[in-house]
């Protein structure tokens, strides 16, 4: 029996006044792939299928701008980019395509025949082979692209056999039908199969669906799965130094491009220097605006020596992007791009699209290396510092961020400080950068940022660090009663703590992002960690 899956998309309700009919572009993400799926903009008449209960449906046009339907259609394609599936507005390749692997996706205003959802389809329709479409409200989610976008994303998911992404309690109750992610700013996270109109990275996910906490769905397993046999795309860069792509002429710059479709895929380049160089990367996720908007993947960049010994790894903490600005010798170097996890989602869908834009010149930094180390002690900051300067440095300052993406000055330093130490007002994660402007040049440069957390009333109990491998480093001051929990819900380690410093065991299985609790029997206290 076919099962409806009445998606309730969270609906904007509003009124419009007419609009033209815009020309629809004609784009397609993969032409070479047979599957494919339809974005249909302009009207259709459905009789003759699951829907029609009540007799034909005359959806009539979108109404979206050609510039709204091109950003839709970029935002979905990045959702998909991973799997051997076109993406396309052309109805002719529709034609084409297997009638056992495609599926037409109508948007519309029309809505009444079905209520105020702002999409709808049936799940595993993607393979019926009979023309059943899936259906985007578009009226209902206010024109709003990315809500639009989000809603086709999540629709087309349901196609290909998925089911809602749920959230749990540690007891097993459901609290949201819909996961709704977590986190602020561009880092912000939700899955394409909970409801992710309100984050700007939305990706696939593996956790508890809709049926309950116990049952895990890997949204890649089932979309790359034998029900909809077209699987992943071929792996276009290589994953190691022997298979790296060569990058020609570096030392003029260069632009390349690849594509992570696996949470084990990792894109190799290799550079050759002639002469010392200069060097600027920027490593930017497909996107469709500021903030890295409808990237899928969070970058990591790591430059590694012509021996394969990694010199630096650059990701930003709150960024999807990732920079390189440093000196380089002559030689060969090794650049490897890869898909990473963030404190809001684990590394398991950071996949998708990436363009890399290099710039070198002979001429060196005037500052380099500039390295900023921090820790937290009795609830003071302490910082050290190090660079290499080649002309004077007129200007040295400490700055923080809440957020990682907006920093204000803490203090001034003299440019002759190596150390600085002080006790901030605040509870919570604040993060630090050194900024120095050289004297000559008048260039401001920033060195690493640098994480702390304030303890605050948590001195009974430290965790050493939020990012864990098999070991979770405590230092207590009494016994307290604690509980690891996955993104399941289920609990992976419970115990009590011994007095002093202490490792808890977590289990090798658990990966992504865990929860540990720990209580006194009079208060509780939780923390997020990431297991490596």
């Amino acid at each position: 029996m076919k099962v409806l899956l009445r998606v309730l998309c969270i609906a904007i309700i509003a009124m419009y006044a007419p609009k033209l009919i815009a020309q629809v572009p004609i784009l397609s993400s993969y032409p070479s792939a047979k599957a494919t799926v339809y974005l249909d903009f302009d009207g259709q008449y459905v009789t003759g299928t699951s829907w029609n209960w009540d007799g034909p449906i005359d959806a009539q046009p979108s109404g979206l701008t050609t510039a709204q339907i091109t950003e839709i259609f970029n935002r979905i394609s990045e959702d998909y980019r991973p799997f051997n599936l076109n993406i396309t507005t052309d109805s002719t390749v529709f034609a084409k395509a297997p009638v056992t692997q495609r599926i037409r996706v109508i948007f519309t205003p029309t809505s009444s025949w079905y209520g105020s959802a702002g999409g709808v389809s049936f799940v595993g329709s993607f393979a019926w082979g009979n023309g059943t479409p899936s259906f985007v409200f578009n009226k209902l989610l206010n024109n709003v692209t990315k809500y639009v976008a989000e809603s086709a994303a999540h629709e087309i998911g349901h196609t290909l056999g998925l089911q809602h992404q749920s959230t749990y309690d540690v007891n097993g109750n459901k609290t949201a039908e819909y996961n709704g992610g977590q986190g602020t700013g561009e880092i912000g996270w939700a899955p394409i199969m909970g409801v992710g109109y309100y984050k700007n990275q939305t990706t696939w996910h593996k956790g508890p669906n809709t049926e309950n906490a116990l049952n895990i769905q890997s949204d890649l397993d089932i979309i790359s799965g034998s029900a909809n046999n077209f699987g992943y795309r071929t792996d276009d860069v290589g994953n190691t130094m022997a298979k790296s792509t060569v990058v020609n002429t570096p030392d003029l710059g260069f632009t390349a491009s690849g594509l992570i479709n696996s949470a084990v895929d990792v894109d190799v380049f290799k550079i050759t220097f002639l002469k010392k160089n200069r060097f600027s990367l920027s490593a930017i996720p497909q996107n469709v605006g500021a903030n890295d908007e409808g990237a899928n993947i969070d970058i990591k960049v790591a430059l590694l020596n012509g021996n394969g010994d990694t010199l630096n790894r650059y990701n930003p903490s709150m960024l999807l992007n990732a920079g390189i600005d440093t000196t380089l010798n002559a030689g060969t170097y090794y650049l490897a791009v890869d898909g990473v996890s963030n404190i809001n989602h684990s590394e398991y869908g950071s996949l998708g699209y990436y363009t890399l834009t290099a710039k070198s010149s002979l001429a060196t930094l005037p500052l380099h290396n500039l390295q900023l180390k921090g820790n937290s002690n009795n609830g003071t900051n302490q910082f050290t510092w190090t660079y290499e300067a080649d002309e004077p440095v007129s200007v040295l300052a400490m700055e923080s961020s809440t957020d990682g993406a907006n920093f204000t000055q803490l203090t001034d330093l003299s440019t002759s400080a190596r150390s600085y130490s002080y006790k901030p007002l605040t509870n919570g994660t604040l993060m630090y950068r050194i900024k120095a402007i050289t004297a000559n040049e008048q260039k401001t440069y920033y060195s690493n940022v640098v994480s702390i957390k304030q303890d605050g009333n948590n001195e009974g109990l430290k965790i050493w660090s939020n990012l864990v491998t098999n070991t979770l480093k405590v230092t207590s001051s009494k016994a307290y009663n604690y509980q690891v929990v996955d993104m399941a819900g289920r609990v992976i380690a419970r115990g009590i703590t011994p007095t002093g410093t202490a490792n808890i065991q977590l289990p090798s299985t658990a990966t992504g992002m865990l929860f540990f609790t720990w209580n006194d029997g009079t208060s509780q206290q939780s923390e997020k960690l990431i297991k490596q």
